[in-house]
């Protein structure tokens, strides 16, 4: 065996070694409780007013939120060392935790890495954030792009009129009956909520699209998101009123250059509705994490973490749906659905294609 065959086969080993660590907890305080989390659900739900929040409870299948693989970060600096990522609401401390409370330091000898994350939400915007503030080179994406742009405001109409909302228009995707715009199934679909020919408008509603004439797609497809079992993606697709309505090109970044693996470190950035563009990096990879959506708590397996430069925030409320790409070469990367302030949780790209049988246009 050469030593390049056997650096190879013993990566493989490793690799096999951390999926097997993550895919252990992950089964202990990720999937395990949640059925019992969607039992309460409900109750919770009649019981408490809508966006209220519970109080933070330290037991670890309460306060995980994730199960990933990563760099183990000590001190804030990056040691060179994949560990189980263990993604928590709340970080205490020790003093305050009872024996059966505290989290493993490693796991089969793999070390682990505990990071705080706040709540993991999916990232639809139904109120203002703020005035868009970027610099004057930047492009607005609240306002009337034609052609309609990925990176730019999309959105539906609720049919009950309770909210309006907007999130982001990701990709323009196609297959052998046309071209559409590819977003989240929160932001095309409301939650499996919408039938199938809802309108999609950009700017979405709450940046000032109008329903009347601001029409540039119908939902056709999306993926059905599951509440009592583990979902993979979070996507839909609607096809285009005319080819000519929406470019390929992401705003200010151009367009996607095919697809690429997300792979740990990898330097990536986006566009969106909300923070516009900002730069991040790869921190997580085969993440599987809990969500709050109007459905409920969800699970979803397999899923990329991203955390912004410098400390600063990679996605916020309304960048739902974004795509995100890796730096230098533009390739398509992930669909950006959900995230706290301060880690942002994405789609493999080839699971959102393959799962609504599309490639990029």
């Amino acid at each position: 065996m050469t030593a390049r065959k056997a650096q190879k086969r013993s990566a493989a080993a490793n690799w096999n070694d951390l999926r097997a660590a993550k895919n252990e907890m992950a089964t202990k305080f990720i999937h395990q409780p949640a059925a019992d989390e969607a039992k309460r659900e409900h109750a919770f739900r009649l019981a408490v007013p809508r966006g209220a929040l519970r109080a933070v409870n330290p037991i670890p299948s309460e306060n995980t939120l994730g199960i990933g693989i990563g760099e183990k970060i000590s001190d804030g600096k990056q040691t060179g060392i994949l560990a189980i990522k263990l993604f928590v609401r709340m970080k205490f401390p020790k003093s305050e935790l009872q024996t059966d409370h505290l989290l493993p330091k490693e796991i089969n000898g793999i070390p682990t890495d505990v990071e705080e994350v706040g709540v993991f939400r999916r990232f639809r915007s139904a109120a203002p954030i703020r005035a868009w503030a970027k610099a004057g080179t930047m492009p607005n994406p609240r306002t009337k792009i034609r052609p309609a742009q990925p990176g730019c405001s999309i959105g539906y109409q609720d049919p009950s009129n309770q909210i309006v909302m907007a999130g982001t228009f990701g990709a323009v995707v196609k297959d052998k009956n046309g071209l559409y715009v590819l977003s989240n199934n929160h932001v095309l679909a409301d939650e499996n909520r919408l039938p199938v020919g809802a309108p999609i408008f950009q700017p979405g509603l709450l940046d000032g699209g109008n329903a009347s004439t601001d029409q540039i797609a119908s939902l056709t497809r999306f993926e059905t998101l599951q509440a009592l079992s583990p979902n993979t993606v979070d996507c839909a697709i609607a096809k285009v009123t005319s080819q000519a309505i929406v470019s390929k090109d992401v705003l200010h970044i151009g367009p996607p250059q095919g697809t690429e693996t997300a792979a740990i470190d990898m330097a990536v950035h986006k566009f969106g509705r909300t923070t516009g563009y900002s730069v991040g990096q790869v921190t997580s990879i085969d993440t599987d994490v809990k969500v709050q959506y109007d459905l409920g708590t969800l699970t979803f397996t397999g899923q990329i973490i991203v955390v912004g430069n410098s400390g600063t925030s990679f996605s916020n409320a309304g960048d739902s749906g974004s795509l995100i790409l890796e730096r230098g070469t533009n390739k398509a990367v992930a669909l950006l659905f959900a995230g706290s302030a301060s880690h942002t949780i994405a789609n493999h790209i080839d699971d959102v294609l393959n799962a609504l049988n599309v490639t990029l246009a």
